[in-house]
């Protein structure tokens, strides 16, 4: 018994990805799918020449088609029922930490955006604006991101150029923390991108286009090893969260 057409799975995998995150150019389609950029050009070709995908007139992206859109089977992906059924354990955890808890989603090769957010009812607490959209190389969460993703030096300086750090971050320490946040499972940013906040974070490419939870807290209010445990729940909190939208 033969298995899996493996062309066939990666057309599916890019229908799904055009319904979850709308419009994206070849280069995003092919790094979220993990193609490279012949193979993915020869898989777009011939969704368009189906009619299941069109390049739009201006500009050189990608989307479904109006009656592709409209299909129930790509709406209900992981994605989507991640960022569906995450609040309920986010919102657990933001009080169970006192931190202020975000689930982030890729949405181009430069943005990540705020899907779904929770806090705590501390008095003293954090919170997130809704549906903001961050340099896919800031904060913990371009780390996290980052260091999923394996991606190399040349690709860490192009995402590390744009962001507007509060406090001076050398690259050469940029690209150390990525190695550490790779190494630990997560990502940590101590004042560089907010002054008087810390976050810790923590992705995942399992599921596309690609996610990341953070989580933060005023600085200075846990020590370096409540940091870590911190870390290490989130990790726990991401997985569930998977195995749950899977």
């Amino acid at each position: 018994m033969t298995g899996p057409v493996r062309s066939v799975s990666q057309a599916f995998a890019i229908l799904r990805l055009l319904g979850e995150a709308g419009a994206l150019t070849l280069s995003d389609i092919g790094r979220s799918v993990s193609l490279s950029p012949s193979s993915c050009l020869n898989l777009l070709k011939t969704l368009v020449a189906e009619g299941a995908i069109e390049r739009e007139t201006a500009g050189k992206r990608y989307r479904l088609t109006a009656p592709w859109q409209a299909a129930e089977a790509l709406r209900d992906s992981a994605g989507t029922r991640l960022v569906d059924r995450a609040l309920p354990r986010m919102a657990a955890f933001a009080q169970a930490t006192e931190a202020a808890v975000g689930l982030w989603k890729i949405v181009s090769r430069d943005r990540m955006q705020l899907a779904v957010r929770a806090e705590s009812d501390a008095g003293m607490r954090l919170s997130l604006a809704d549906d903001q959209r961050q340099p896919l190389g800031s904060g913990a969460a371009g780390r996290a991101i980052a260091a999923v993703q394996g991606v190399g030096e040349g690709e860490l300086a192009r995402r590390y150029a744009p962001v507007r750090w509060q406090a001076d971050l050398p690259f050469e320490t940029y690209v150390r923390q990525v190695h550490e946040a790779a190494a630990r499972g997560y990502a940590i940013d101590q004042g560089y991108t907010h002054r008087g906040v810390w976050t810790v974070a923590a992705g995942t490419t399992g599921i596309a286009p690609g996610f990341c939870l953070s989580a933060s807290v005023v600085a200075g209010s846990q020590s370096d090893t409540e940091i870590a445990a911190l870390g290490a729940k989130l990790i726990l909190l991401r997985d569930e969260l998977i195995l749950q939208a899977a």
